[in-house]
């Protein structure tokens, strides 16, 4: 009895070790946390009070909106269709608007609400534990290695459209070009880190939870009671919820967005009668890669922590496969009543050994399970089965309005999309036979 109530404490230590950990300082943790939100604070995205909500629509309009509207406006020759199509320069204009503005809305919105640790579930139940806390900085270094990576790229392909665009489209004085072509460049890069923040910090948030989705399986090798297995279970589902609910209508107004600037782009491209080249037509190549990376992100992230989520089920049954079949024989019928590792109900060194030369008197000495270990062992194989069966049918997954986002939802929108690139391609170019 005492053996059995020492357990329950071990068990109990271990449970809130593991989902009830008390906060520590974590200094590296706490940094990265604190350059993430600073990042997103001159960004805009902090919006904690009226003022820094106010300075921060009103620098959006400015240098997001009425900068580049005015620089397009004024600085358009008559004679330059060749280099610049004013149409082409204002569907993107609007577009890379759309989208930030709905990165800037829907990201700035759940922060003030939640702040950026309950955002990133970077609380009490998660990011003080030793086993998450380097992963967690490792994926806040990535957050900023997304941006940087495909940010910089596209940065440089902007600027080499915009200079070649300077050179043919000239300017009564040379400073007016240059100051033209800073100001393009400063209100790109401003819309275009906004909506990639958006999308990146969403990665961020999924692959955060991805982690302990992928850590369920060490979890499953731990000597724990079953109800520990589905109580972790509903915290993860219950997250997963959250985050779900938290950022449908983002991405799916971000996806709106795109398709429609993609579904435009193809037309007035394919559409227009005159001379497209780089220069009068290459932001919408820039503004294409930027649109369908920040995408991408999204419905990769989502999908990955659909499928991380909906395996767990797999891992179950294979954990309990293994128990049920290790435990056949009846010298281990004696299985502790928590479900977890099977132990013996007897040694081998309690085991009583005869070297009689009749069988039926070493038979007698065979060690037979008693009611009390069998019903043991049948508990814990109910309780097993109930946890599989629990999640099998609860496989969880990021969901859009009820629609899981994974792997055959993407095909379903990339079939989706073909067709619509196929419909607008018939109804833009003809081939002609004589």
């Amino acid at each position: 009895m005492a053996a059995l109530q020492t357990r329950t404490k071990d068990d109990s230590s271990i449970q809130v070790s593991l989902i009830d950990a008390p906060q520590s300082e974590d200094t590296e943790l706490d940094k990265s946390l604190h350059r993430l939100e600073l990042f997103l604070r001159f960004f805009g995205f902090c919006q904690y009070s009226p003022l820094s909500s106010t300075l921060s629509w009103l620098a959006f309009a400015l240098v997001g909106v009425f900068l580049p509207v005015l620089i397009i406006k004024f600085s358009s020759c008559s004679a330059c269709e060749k280099y610049q199509i004013k149409t082409f320069e204002f569907e993107i204009l609007i577009s890379q608007a759309f989208l930030a503005a709905i990165s800037l809305l829907c990201i700035s919105h759940n922060l003030r609400k939640y702040g950026v640790r309950k955002l990133l579930f970077v609380d009490r139940y998660h990011g003080h534990t030793i086993q998450f806390r380097n992963e967690y900085v490792q994926k806040i270094r990535g957050f900023f290695r997304v941006l940087a990576v495909w940010v910089l790229p596209c940065f440089l392909l902007k600027a080499a459209r915009e200079v070649l665009r300077t050179i043919f489209v000239h300017h009564a004085l040379w400073w007016q070009s240059v100051g033209i072509l800073l100001a393009l460049l400063v209100s790109w890069t401003y819309l275009t880190t906004i909506y990639l923040s958006g999308t990146a910090l969403f990665n961020l948030v999924c692959n955060m939870q991805v982690t302990h989705f992928e850590n369920y399986g060490k979890l499953l090798e731990r000597d724990l009671d079953v109800s520990v297995y589905i109580e972790e279970h509903i915290r993860l589902a219950h997250y997963l919820s959250k985050i779900s609910h938290r950022f449908r209508m983002f991405l799916l107004l971000e996806f709106l967005v795109v398709t429609a600037s993609q579904f435009v782009a193809l037309l007035q491209t394919t559409g227009n009668r005159g001379i497209i080249n780089v220069i009068n037509g290459g932001d919408f190549i820039v503004s294409s890669i930027v649109e369908l990376v920040g995408i991408i992100l999204c419905l990769h992230a989502a999908a990955k922590i659909s499928h991380r989520a909906q395996g767990i089920a797999s891992v179950a049954s294979r954990w309990h496969a293994l128990v049920t079949c290790n435990s056949n024989d009846a010298s281990q019928m004696g299985t502790s009543s928590n479900g977890g590792n099977l132990d013996a109900a007897y040694p081998t060194s309690s085991l009583p050994i005869n070297y009689s030369e009749s069988d039926l008197e070493s038979i007698d000495y065979m060690p037979m399970p008693t009611h009390t270990q069998l019903a043991s062992y049948m508990s814990s194989y109910h309780k097993r089965q109930a946890f599989v069966s629990y999640l099998q049918s609860n496989p969880g997954g990021f969901t859009i309005f009820g629609w899981t986002v994974d792997r055959m939802l993407i095909n379903t929108i990339f079939f989706i999309e073909l067709s619509l690139v196929f419909f607008v391609l018939g109804k833009t170019i003809t081939i002609t036979t004589k």
